[in-house]
């Protein structure tokens, strides 16, 4: 009688779900680890375009401080180059397009300048190297004019 209710519980044993942990993280890990792949890329997504958000802000600053429409141009310009290269994001193309129209308000009066910054990062710079495409971010900031400040001749 013992000797049935030994080889009994061997097959309980046999017929037992310890396998199946393997099995399940099998199934399970290949789409936790793409999650998280997916979650790693969306996060520098985000944070390349705070990078050109911090561009944006940049050059619009520098623009409002000059006196002219094309000093503007030229300090926006290279503002927001220098913001790129100095937080490391490497644009395959970069545009920065710039409204200085309140440069040429009275004194006295509230003028803004903006500025837009685009820019056009490659995948497999953000994602992982040999990441086909490309992403453009778009950024737009503004910045008040001195309104007592001299405005000079174009």
């Amino acid at each position: 009688m013992n000797h049935v209710q030994h080889t009994g519980s061997w097959v309980r044993r046999l017929r037992g779900d310890e396998g199946s942990a393997a099995i399940e993280a099998a199934i399970i890990l290949p789409s936790l680890i793409m999650f998280l792949c997916l979650a790693i890329a969306g996060g520098r997504i985000v944070t390349s375009g705070a990078k050109i958000d911090a561009a944006a802000e940049d050059a619009a600053r520098e623009a409002s401080i000059h006196r002219t429409a094309a000093a503007a141009h030229s300090a926006a310009q290279a503002a927001a180059a220098e913001s790129l290269s100095d937080q490391g994001l490497a644009c395959a193309t970069t545009g920065v397009l710039i409204n200085v129209s309140g440069l040429r308000v009275p004194v006295g009066q509230v003028g803004t300048v903006t500025v837009t910054v685009t820019c056009t990062v490659r995948l497999s710079d953000l994602l992982l190297p040999g990441a086909p495409g490309t992403r453009t971010l778009t950024s737009t900031a503004t910045s008040v004019v001195d309104q007592y400040r001299q405005r000079g001749e174009e």
